[in-house]
C-alpha cells in the first residue's frame, strides 16, 4: 500500500482540522482499510469558547459520516477533559456514554460523535487514525493469529484481545498501558476487528497506518496468501451493471431469489448480482459453504450482512432454502436473546449463487451495493485467511452482541421512516423527457429504483444516481423491448412497477388526409409497442411485490377532437388493452390502470407547432388552450408523475381497472 501524501495538496489545508479532513479522506480512498462508513479518525485541537476561555477539544469523526467524502462539518467537538474524566469512571453503560458525550459537545447541531471518542482522547497523540484494514483483519482471522500479528509487528504494536468497541474497549486499552511508553507504540490491534494509528502529525499518524498495513500485506504475500482473482481487478470487472455473463434463463431465478427473501422480510427488498472475478471464483469453491459460514470479516458488518451468508438453493428452490436460512436465524436469536430485544427480520442480504457469483440485498441500490462491498472483500479475506491455515471469525455470540447493540441498531434507524416505495424496481419508458422522466425521478424519490428507457441515446448519462439509471431502448422493437426488460431485472432483481409511457403524437391530419405511413407508426407506438412490454414483463411482474402497471392514455380517448385519428384511434386501442390487462392479469395480482392526461404542454409531444395547430383547430389562443378544463389550471408533468407514484403506492393497492383524468375535468367527459 502506498501513502497518498501529496506535500502540495497537504500545503493548501491550513490547520488541524484541515489537516485531519484530508488525511482522512486519504484513508477513505483505500476500500481495503475501511468500507462504507467504516473506520474513525480524530484529531486534538483548542479552541475558545463563548467566555474567551481556551478549551482543549477532541474533533471527533461523526455518526454518518464517511472518510472518504467527510468534511470539516462531519467532525464531532468534544471536550477532552471530559472524555478523559469519563475513561476514570467504573462503568458507563451505551446509553449514557452517548449522553454524557453529546453533552461534551461544544456544537450540539454537530453528528454524534464516534463510540470510540474515549479511547481517541487517552491515547496521547494529536491525531489518532482507525481502520478496519483487511490485510490486519485477515491475519487475525486465523487460529493462531495474535501469534501471526506479533511476529509482523513485534513489540511496537500493541494486541488487544477482541471487546466491544466503545466504553469497554478504552477501559481496557488504558487497563493495558498504565504502565506503557507510549512512545515505543507505532499503533494499536483489536483483534477480529481493526488497527489504530497515531502520532502528532496528520502526516505521521496517516503514514504509520499505511506502514502498519503494508506489513500485514506483505506478510501475506510472502506466504502465498492471496485471492483467487487479484483485488484490483474484482474492483474493476464487476459485471452488476449489465446482463452480461448472466444467462437469460437465469432471470427468472434471481427474481424468485428476490421474491423469496422479500416474503421472510416482510417487503421487497432491492437485488444486485455481483459477478466479479473474484465472487464468481469464491462461488466455485467446493468448500464454499464452509467457509463462508464461519462468521464475517469483522464484527461491526452484521448490521449489513447478517452474521452469515446464504449458500445456494438445492435444485434453484430458493423459496425453501431461504425459508431454511430464517429458521436457522431464528434459532440463532433463541440462543442469546435477552428479554429487552426483538428478533430483526431473518432474510439473508448475502447469497452465494454456485458458479454465478453474488447476490446481494438492500433496502436501496445503494444499500444492496454496501453489502456487495463487504462481501466482496470478506471473500477476498477469506480465500487469503484459508491458506495462511484457515478462517476463524469471532465466535457467534460476539457477533450477536454486536447486531443488536443498541448503538448499532440506531445507526440503522437514522434515516427516520422508510420512503413508500422503498426497496420496489420500477421500469419506465420513454423516460428521456417529459411525463416519463418526471414519473422516472418521482418513483425513485419516493425509494424505488428506477430503470428508465428511451430511444434517445442521451437517456445513458441522463442521470447519475444510485438506482436511477438510463437504457437505450427503441419501444418499437421487440428484441430491444425484451433486453430492456432483461436488463431491468438484471440490475435490481426483478420488476413491481411498470409505467408503459412511450407515445408520440401524431401530427394533426384529417381522416381523409391522413398518411398510412403515419398512421402505422401511430399504432407501433403508440400501442403495439404497449403490448411487446407487457409480454415481456408480465412473467417478472408475478414474481413481484403488489406488482403493478400504469399505462399512459390519452384525454382524447374519451374526449377525441378533429384532425387526431391517428394518435386518438391508438390510445384507444391502447386503453382497451389496459382493460383486458387488468382482467387476466388479476388473478396474480397485478393491477393495471390507466391515467388519461390532456395537454401536457412541458413534454416533447407538445412543440410550440403542435399546440399553435391544435389551439387553433379550437379557435383559442395558446394559453386559452392550454386551460381549457374546468378549474382553469395548466396539466405538468410533475401532476402525472404524482398519479404515478399514488398508484404504484399503497394508497391504491386495492385498485385495477380503473381510468383516471389528469386534465383539469374536461366538459365533455364530465
Amino acid at each position: 500500500m502506498l501513502s497518498r501524501w501529496n506535500d502540495a495538496e497537504a500545503a493548501r489545508h491550513a490547520g488541524p482540522l484541515e489537516l485531519r479532513v484530508y488525511t482522512s479522506r486519504l484513508l477513505g480512498q483505500e476500500p481495503s482499510l475501511v468500507l462504507q462508513g467504516g473506520g474513525n479518525t480524530s484529531v486534538k485541537a483548542s479552541g475558545t469558547n463563548l467566555f474567551g476561555e481556551t478549551e482543549e477539544l477532541l474533533y471527533i469523526k461523526g455518526s454518518g459520516w464517511d472518510l472518504k467524502s467527510i468534511e470539516a462539518a462531519g467532525f464531532a467537538p468534544v471536550r477532552l477533559e471530559a472524555l478523559k474524566r469519563m475513561a476514570e469512571l467504573p462503568s458507563l453503560s451505551d446509553a449514557e456514554m452517548v449522553r454524557a458525550q453529546r453533552s461534551a459537545m461544544t456544537n450540539p447541531a454537530a453528528p454524534t460523535p464516534s463510540v470510540e471518542a474515549i479511547l481517541h482522547a487517552i491515547i496521547p497523540f494529536s491525531f489518532v487514525d482507525h481502520t478496519h484494514a483487511d490485510a490486519v483483519v485477515t491475519i487475525s482471522n486465523t487460529p493462531d493469529g495474535e501469534r501471526r500479528l506479533r511476529e509482523v509487528y513485534g513489540p511496537h504494536v500493541l494486541l488487544v484481545p477482541y471487546v466491544m468497541p466503545g466504553f469497554m474497549l478504552a477501559k481496557r486499552v488504558r487497563e493495558l498501558t498504565r504502565e506503557l511508553d507510549w512512545k515505543q507504540l507505532e499503533g494499536i490491534v483489536l483483534l477480529n476487528h481493526g488497527i489504530f494509528s497515531f502520532g502528532d502529525s496528520a502526516r505521521e499518524s496517516y503514514e504509520r497506518m499505511i506502514a502498519l498495513v503494508t506489513k500485514a500485506e506483505t506478510y501475506l504475500e510472502d506466504r502465498g496468501a492471496c485471492s483467487q482473482a487479484d483485488a484490483e481487478d474484482a474492483e474493476k470487472t464487476n459485471c452488476a451493471e449489465t446482463t452480461a455473463g448472466l444467462e437469460i434463463e437465469r432471470l427468472g431465478e434471481l427474481a424468485a431469489l428476490r421474491q423469496a427473501v422479500g416474503r421472510v422480510r416482510g417487503g421487497p427488498l432491492v437485488a444486485r448480482v455481483e459477478r466479479s472475478a473474484a465472487a464468481v471464483a469464491f462461488s466455485r469453491r467446493p468448500d464454499v459453504a464452509k467457509i463462508a459460514g464461519r462468521g464475517p470479516l469483522t464484527p461491526d458488518h452484521v448490521i449489513r450482512t447478517k452474521p452469515l451468508p446464504l449458500v445456494g438453493a438445492k435444485g434453484g428452490d430458493w423459496e425453501t432454502a431461504v425459508s431454511d436460512y430464517a429458521a436457522r436465524y431464528q434459532e440463532y436469536f433463541r440462543r442469546h436473546e435477552r428479554p429487552e430485544l426483538s428478533c430483526l427480520d431473518p432474510a439473508p442480504r448475502w447469497v452465494i449463487w454456485p458458479g454465478r457469483g453474488f447476490v446481494t440485498f438492500g433496502a436501496s441500490a445503494k444499500d444492496a451495493a454496501v453489502v456487495a462491498d463487504i462481501a466482496r472483500h470478506t471473500s477476498q479475506a477469506i480465500e487469503r485467511a484459508e491458506q495462511l491455515g484457515g478462517w476463524q471469525a469471532l465466535p457467534e455470540r460476539d457477533q450477536f452482541d454486536v447486531e443488536y447493540w443498541e448503538l448499532e441498531q440506531a445507526k440503522l434507524k437514522q434515516g427516520g421512516a422508510a420512503p413508500p416505495l422503498s426497496g420496489k424496481v420500477a421500469l419506465v419508458t420513454g423516460a428521456a423527457s417529459g411525463i416519463g422522466r418526471a414519473a422516472a425521478e418521482a418513483l425513485h424519490a419516493q425509494g424505488a429504483a428506477v430503470l428508465g428507457t428511451d430511444i434517445n441515446p442521451a437517456i445513458e448519462k441522463q442521470w447519475q444516481k444510485d438506482g436511477l439509471a438510463g437504457l437505450r431502448a427503441d419501444a418499437t422493437d421487440r428484441v430491444a423491448v425484451e433486453h430492456s426488460v432483461q436488463e431491468c431485472v438484471a440490475r435490481f432483481g426483478g420488476i413491481d412497477i411498470l409505467v408503459s409511457n412511450a407515445g408520440i403524437f401524431s401530427p394533426s391530419q384529417r381522416i381523409g388526409e391522413i398518411d398510412p405511413k403515419q398512421w402505422e407508426a401511430s399504432l407501433a407506438l403508440n400501442l403495439t409497442s404497449h403490448l411487446s412490454l407487457l409480454q415481456s414483463a408480465v412473467p417478472y411482474l408475478r414474481l413481484g411485490f403488489e406488482p403493478c402497471v400504469v399505462i399512459i392514455g390519452s384525454k382524447n380517448v374519451p374526449a377525441p377532437g378533429p384532425g387526431a385519428a391517428a394518435y386518438s384511434a391508438a390510445k384507444a386501442g391502447l386503453t382497451q388493452l389496459a382493460r383486458i390487462a387488468a382482467l387476466e392479469l388479476g388473478k396474480d395480482g397485478i393491477r393495471v390502470n390507466t391515467l388519461h392526461p390532456h395537454l401536457v404542454v412541458d413534454t416533447a409531444v407538445w412543440t410550440p407547432e403542435v399546440l399553435a395547430d391544435r389551439a387553433k383547430n379550437y379557435g383559442m389562443t395558446d394559453e386559452q388552450y392550454i386551460r381549457n378544463n374546468l378549474l382553469g389550471v395548466e396539466i405538468t408533468t410533475r401532476d402525472v408523475a404524482n398519479a404515478v407514484v399514488a398508484l404504484a403506492g399503497p394508497w391504491f393497492a386495492k385498485t385495477t381497472g380503473a381510468q383516471i383524468p389528469i386534465d383539469g375535468g374536461s366538459d365533455r367527459v364530465v
